[in-house]
């Protein structure tokens, strides 16, 4: 009779103790859904309640962006686009509106590579757009303008020197008749040296800094 108490009692503790397990995870598990279903919650409700402004940025406003590629008058094209970075925050009444760091799209509005002899290069860029917040503004931008130097004064002085030197040369050599031929060579001489060192391109490097300013107001939202 006692062992059968006996077992009985250790079968009846083993049931009890099962069941506090079983109500024990079944505890945990509840806690943890309440805990994910209120955090979600609390997602939902901030992502509801979370406030944006629409703040516009007023023309002529600064935009100073860092290069992030090379642009050269005798590589990129008219309508070519290039990315950069903004290298200083946009701050309106103390509030930061735009980050350093945002991303900026330009485009190449002209680009000439130097001709021969009296063609200066020429290149020009302006920017297009602006991200905020994962979206993308279209902005009005003036355009920075560079053009190479013009040389011809110094091809003149080339061409010239050549054909002096090529007029002493034949003088020596053959009288004035040589001379004349001599002056005839030494042009031709100058001229190909002028046109093989004229040439002079417009680069801006990568890490270049340019400011642009705003032609027109453009409107971003940002969060309040």
């Amino acid at each position: 009779m006692n062992r059968s108490l006996n077992i009985f009692g250790a079968a009846l503790l083993s049931v009890v103790l099962a069941m506090g397990c079983n109500h024990s995870t079944a505890s945990n598990a509840a806690a943890a859904s309440n805990a994910d279903q209120n955090g979600s919650k609390k997602g939902l409700l901030g992502s509801l309640f979370e406030t944006r402004k629409e703040i516009t940025i007023p023309e002529s406003s600064l935009f100073e962006v860092t290069l992030d590629e090379t642009l050269a008058s005798n590589r990129n094209h008219a309508g070519d686009l290039f990315v950069a970075s903004l290298s200083q925050p946009i701050v309106l009444d103390g509030k930061t509106i735009i980050p350093a760091g945002a991303h900026v799209a330009g485009r190449v509005v002209d680009a000439k590579d130097a001709g021969r002899l009296h063609v200066p290069a020429r290149l020009s860029v302006a920017l297009s757009s602006v991200e905020v917040d994962g979206k993308s503004y279209d902005i009005d931008t003036d355009t920075i303008r560079k053009t190479g130097q013009n040389h011809n004064k110094r091809n003149l002085g080339f061409i010239g020197g050549g054909a002096a030197g090529g007029a002493l040369i034949g003088g020596l050599a053959g009288g004035g008749k040589g001379a004349l031929i001599g002056s005839a060579i030494g042009a031709g001489a100058g001229t190909a040296g002028a046109a093989a060192t004229g040439k002079k391109e417009i680069s801006l490097p990568a890490e270049t800094r340019l400011k642009f300013y705003l032609l027109r107001s453009v409107t971003v939202s940002v969060k309040g």
